[in-house]
């Protein structure tokens, strides 16, 4: 009898089909935020997934930044679709990921250190605990 080469429960990668099909990045639009953008559209590209970055700001501030990420995006060759939502960060990436059948969140850690974090919980620490799909931190800090 042959001897599998593959640890258990493992596969060749060839043989694997993409896990994250539907990607979620949320932004401020802050330096650290882009990093998490850029993770999510990195992820995106490797996957041949499909990227989607929503806001949680007022619409006209919010039309505005998310046309600078997906412009910013362009030269990745991921095909990038916006969303802008009037509502806190945390409800509004918990809702678009139930609502979507997103397969992953990204976001970043910033807000994750410190003594604050015990308190009222940074955006990444609630959808933690509520998002019914994949979460990525991307340590931003």
């Amino acid at each position: 009898m042959a001897r599998s080469t593959h640890p258990v429960g493992h596969r060749p990668a060839a043989s694997l089909t993409p896990v994250y099909k539907r990607i979620l990045v949320g932004t401020d639009g802050s330096p650290t935020a882009q990093i998490a953008v850029d993770r999510a559209a990195e992820v995106a590209r490797t996957l041949d997934a499909e990227l989607t970055v929503l806001t949680a700001m007022r619409a006209t501030t919010g039309e505005a930044l998310v046309a600078k990420e997906r412009e910013r995006l362009a030269p990745t060759g991921v095909d990038v679709t916006t969303k802008v939502v009037e509502q806190d960060a945390a409800s509004a990436l918990i809702e678009e990921v139930e609502q979507g059948g997103y397969d992953l969140l990204v976001v970043g850690n910033k807000g994750m250190t410190g003594v604050g974090r015990f308190f009222l919980g940074s955006v990444p620490n609630k959808v933690s605990h509520h998002v019914p799909c994949s979460l990525l931190i991307v340590r931003t800090t």
